[in-house]
């Protein structure tokens, strides 16, 4: 039975799960997959070279489902400077079903979303300062992540995990629903996240071990005020190495890490090479809790599967007594 939450009849979905959006990943084939299962598939729009790209993309992804899908949009104009109101132009004519606003400000966006009467916009909160803010913008949904999560751009004071985090949030935030991010990938975390109070969880780092995808973490890139968990390799490992030689105590520029640390090495490994040892690439602590590769729909079939059931444990292992009357 399909676990039915806001999140659900929001979106027009059959389970609480969204996959989060991922550079060189979201395509067509991971979106459409996800949604096939029941879940909310993501296009990643940055992935695109140009607005009208992604609407290429938004469209193939049309033939491969009938059911919703989004877009993450991602907006991070001092280190990839895109035409961001074109992007953001593209997903509200094509009335994708939710556009997932990270990195800057959704108030811009929000309005240009809902003109078109069908896109929620769902804001990626890495802090609840920033919460506060996507909620007076109008947002649809908060998406609230933990430090544990595949981050980028994290600030120092920002290292917060999800399980204080999210109970914060649930406390301040009362007129937005709440997504739960942060190194998911079980039902028994899905089961967690509802049962405090959240609409559903959102999973990335999971998503890239299933069938339709094209893989320990760490914390690089700290000293330049953009801290991003990735996946613990030889590249990552030399970017540390360099970050925190006595050599740079007094500072670090991004040119002394940049061949290591660019996006085109990443995309290459992705779409190229497959060698996960020779590319910086975004990845949650959720990695541990990998074990095989299904596909997308047996999944989210077994995460709503074990959510179901550890909510209904979690239910009988309760003790009622009555209070008594002296």
């Amino acid at each position: 039975m399909p676990l039915q939450t806001i999140l659900t009849d929001m979106l027009g979905i059959e389970h609480p799960i969204i996959q989060g959006g991922m550079q060189y990943v979201g395509y067509a084939e991971m979106a459409s997959a996800v949604s096939n299962a029941g879940g909310l598939g993501i296009l990643t729009a940055l992935t695109q070279a140009t607005p009208e790209d992604l609407r290429k993309e938004i469209r193939r992804c049309r033939t491969m489902t009938n059911m919703p899908f989004g877009v993450n949009l991602t907006i991070l104009p001092s280190l990839i400077p895109a035409d961001y109101d074109g992007y953001a132009k593209v997903i509200a004519e094509e009335k994708v079903a939710l556009c997932e606003i990270a990195g800057g400000s959704p108030a811009k966006y929000v309005p240009i979303m809902h003109a078109n009467g069908v896109t929620k916009v769902l804001h990626k909160s890495a802090t609840l300062r920033h919460a506060l803010k996507a909620e007076k913008s109008g947002v649809d949904l908060i998406e609230i992540v933990g430090y544990e999560a595949s981050i980028a751009g994290g600030q120092p004071g920002d290292e917060i995990g999800l399980w204080v985090a999210l109970t914060l949030a649930l406390e301040k935030i009362k007129r937005v629903p709440i997504v739960a991010s942060g190194a998911s990938a079980t039902g028994r975390q899905l089961a967690a996240a509802i049962a405090m109070g959240a609409c559903g969880i959102t999973m990335a780092t999971r998503f890239l071990a299933t069938r339709e995808a094209l893989k320990s973490t760490t914390i690089v890139l700290s000293k330049l005020s953009n801290s991003t968990r990735v996946f613990k390799n030889t590249v990552s490992k030399r970017i540390r190495e360099i970050e925190f030689d006595p050599q740079n105590d007094d500072g670090l520029s991004f040119d002394q890490v940049a061949l290591l640390a660019n996006g085109k090495r990443t995309k290459k490994m992705w779409q190229e090479t497959g060698d996960y040892d020779d590319a910086m690439w975004a990845c949650a602590q959720s990695v541990g809790l990998i074990h095989d590769i299904p596909s997308c729909q047996q999944l989210i079939e077994r995460i709503v599967c074990d959510a179901e059931e550890q909510l209904d444990l979690a239910n009988k292992s309760v003790f009622y007594r009555r209070r008594s009357k002296l």
